[in-house]
């Protein structure tokens, strides 16, 4: 942190520490008024008291001194002055203290703001928590990989996918390379939700799924999302050489549009070939089957409730995957 920077922080600490007292009165946490208040909000001996903080030192923090506070009594402060999640983060950072923010649970569904952007969209793209959970599609993300339409609520998953076909019917051509970036991925998102029941599953399941997804799970590797090539193989049109990039989402913690682009004239063409397709295949050219071929045998496995209904809110398809049946 440079000088200049640490000196504008200071002054901004201060304001904003004296902004947020002045709007929670004593009444707000159960004192009462006193005499000769002069002054609207709580003044700086009782924020000190209900934070457990000694007077001279919460007076120095909110003076703008250079103090040190570490982050337990920066939320105590925080406490006392019922800043949100939003205005925890800024104090942090006004104090120069490293933040970090609460663990976020996996979104489950999809607002209409979001599906409605879906829907516009003139490219294929879908809505994933940081599970590889797919909350939403559009119609032209499912026929470029129809066997997220073909699968059941509990089945919309990447990494079920991907790892759970046999080899030749991987979506994507450069398994080789994309997989274990998936795997990396999922990984460093686990490390906030470790011992949550359904990510615990989902590892379970796909270990005994996969030997492959086991080996890549125990190597430990992790890896942010980013965007890059993913060649996908198509059984109706051909491989499809198209660059994936991930949109973050306002008011959904750990969520992500994921946007495919074609990299090429030739992927291009081979896109708008989809886009008329009624009953794309899924798998590879040797195992090919009619996405509605597909559709007739889950529902025949697993019964009337995967039928074509859906919850509302969705893009053609499910709101959520959780552990693949």
């Amino acid at each position: 942190m440079t000088t200049m920077a640490t000196g504008r922080r200071r002054p901004e600490l201060a304001a904003f520490l004296r902004s947020r007292r002045a709007r929670i009165t004593p009444a707000d946490v159960g004192m009462p008024p006193g005499p000769r208040r002069r002054t609207p909000g709580l003044r700086r001996e009782e924020v000190a008291q209900l934070s457990g903080v000694g007077v001279t030192w919460y007076t120095w923090l909110e003076q703008g001194r250079r103090i040190n506070a570490s982050p337990q009594v920066l939320d105590a402060v925080a406490r006392t002055l019922r800043l949100d999640a939003m205005e925890r983060e800024h104090l942090y950072h006004l104090a120069e203290v490293p933040y970090a923010p609460e663990p976020a649970a996996a979104a489950q569904s999809v607002g209409p703001e979001v599906l409605g952007i879906l829907a516009a969209m003139d490219l294929p793209a879908a809505v994933y928590n940081s599970r590889y959970d797919v909350l939403a599609a559009n119609g032209l993300y499912e026929r470029m990989f129809p066997a997220v339409r073909a699968a059941g609520p509990q089945g919309r998953n990447v990494l079920w996918q991907l790892f759970s076909a046999r080899a030749c019917c991987c979506a994507m051509v450069n398994r080789d390379e994309e997989l274990p970036i998936l795997v990396a991925t999922f990984r460093g998102a686990y490390g906030r939700h470790v011992g949550e029941p359904s990510w615990e599953r989902l590892i379970r399941a796909l270990s005994e799924t996969s030997e492959d997804f086991a080996e890549m799970w125990r190597s430990g590797d992790v890896a942010p999302p980013g965007s890059r090539i993913k060649v996908v193989q198509h059984a109706s049109v051909g491989e499809l050489r198209c660059m994936s990039t991930s949109l973050s989402i306002t008011g959904m913690p750990e969520t992500r549009i994921v946007v495919y682009t074609p990299a090429d004239e030739a992927s291009r063409k081979l896109l708008d070939c989809l886009r008329t397709l009624a009953d794309p295949l899924i798998g590879c050219p040797a195992h090919a089957r009619p996405l509605s071929e597909e559709r007739a045998r889950q529902a025949t496995l697993k019964g009337p409730e995967n039928d074509e209904s859906r919850p509302s809110g969705t893009v053609r398809g499910e709101q959520s995957a959780g552990l693949p049946e």
